[in-house]
């Protein structure tokens, strides 16, 4: 069985094509018959026909995936769309992508989406023939491969989806820590910062011990499209908290690296059950490559580890807590490591060039007179930004 799909135009003429390609004795053959005796109201297939009398070969059934209410709806389906789709599938088996001396023992089951408010009959056939011609070629030569699809998971979103979901595969980042317990400052801040998908906003310690976790759902409404840590520093109860924060609207959980291992544990757990990501604080841990070792054995590796200098030891003169950044990249799997503590613009490209993926700062920018210019200045060390909105017909 060979599956393909593809999208392909603009407008409510938009052409989206799923198809299955197999043999008539095979699974394919099966639906395809099936479909053909046991019909559905608003969904009726059609044999897809180069004119009247005379189907294409491969036989193929084309199935609306948008309920057909009238004769409007259907004069779309039975005229433009079926009319591309059949000319497709016979220039695939002229041009051999599908081989000639198989087109009698293949069937193919095409899922045509038309809207219902499409008007311009000449935009459907032309974006159904791309799609459906795609489709094909996609399904007959294993179009994407795993390798393909773990390369732009995180890298893409469906124009579809009405938002936007931030993943951290493209480092370095500028974490922003409001870590000051006063929403009102911090709620300025947030509407100051630069748009820029470099940037993360983490809802510090002190900030959700004052407001609850649902200080992140005030974040998302002024930033929807960012990418939001909360910082519980969990210690007990890992899944719960985890799920707390995912719930919230939350794309990152922080977990203390000094509570017990199986808490740890859960909490890493229940970030991979809820999509988001893991990171691990460092504060005050003795070995974390140790620790992270022990992780590994379990597999449970966080997504980010926390290089992390306190607050309160500012006074004692300590620079810095980044101890070794590649070593803990080397423990294994895809770790990204966040510093935070001592980061300023001056020491800032010393910490990229250790390895930091992930620069916190706190209120070096949140105490800034002037936020958003200190915020770029930290964002001018990092990359271009990201275009995840994109519909790719060719890779």
């Amino acid at each position: 069985m060979y599956v393909g799909e593809a999208l392909i135009g603009e407008g409510p003429e938009v052409a989206h094509i799923d198809l299955m390609i197999g043999s008539k004795n095979g699974p394919v053959g099966i639906a395809f018959t099936n479909a053909l005796s046991q019909l559905s109201a608003g969904h009726t297939p059609i044999f897809a026909v180069i004119r009247p009398n005379l189907p294409v070969k491969p036989p193929t059934l084309i199935v609306p995936k948008v309920t057909i209410q009238n004769m409007k709806d259907a004069e779309k389906i039975f005229g433009p769309a079926q009319s591309a789709v059949a000319k497709a599938v016979a220039d695939s088996v002229e041009e051999g992508v599908i081989q000639a001396d198989e087109a009698e023992d293949l069937v193919v089951i095409a899922s045509v989406f038309i809207h219902p408010r499409a008007r311009d009959y000449n935009k459907i056939y032309r974006f159904n023939y791309g799609a459906a011609k795609l489709a094909i070629k996609r399904a007959m030569t294993g179009f994407p491969d795993v390798k393909k699809v773990l390369y732009e998971k995180d890298r893409s979103r469906h124009p579809s989806l009405g938002m936007k979901v931030t993943k951290l595969w493209d480092p370095p980042y500028l974490q922003v820590a409001l870590d000051i317990p006063n929403w009102k400052q911090m709620e300025e801040v947030v509407k100051t910062l630069p748009r820029n998908d470099h940037l993360i906003i983490e809802a510090g310690t002190p900030l959700i011990k004052r407001y609850g976790v649902e200080i992140v759902g005030r974040i998302k409404e002024i930033r929807p499209e960012t990418f939001v840590v909360a910082d519980l520093k969990t210690l007990d109860t890992g899944n719960l908290e985890a799920r707390m924060v995912a719930d919230a609207g939350a794309d990152a959980v922080v977990i203390s690296g000094l509570a017990p291992l199986r808490t740890i544990e859960k909490a890493i757990e229940e970030a991979r059950k809820t999509g988001i990501y893991s990171s691990l604080d460092m504060l005050n841990v003795k070995d974390p490559i140790e620790l992270l070792k022990e992780l590994s054995i379990s597999g449970m590796m966080p997504d980010v580890v926390e290089l992390h200098r306190a607050i309160d030891v500012e006074e004692l003169g300590v620079e810095h807590a980044w101890g070794n950044i590649e070593e803990i990249k080397r423990t294994g799997g895809r770790l990204l490591v966040a510093v935070a503590g001592g980061i300023r613009e001056d020491t800032a490209p010393i910490a990229l060039k250790s390895g930091a993926d992930i620069l916190i700062v706190g209120r070096g920018i949140t105490n800034s007179r002037d936020v958003e210019g200190t915020a770029r200045r930290f964002l001018r060390l990092m990359k271009e930004e990201i275009d995840q909105y994109r519909v790719m017909t060719d890779f």
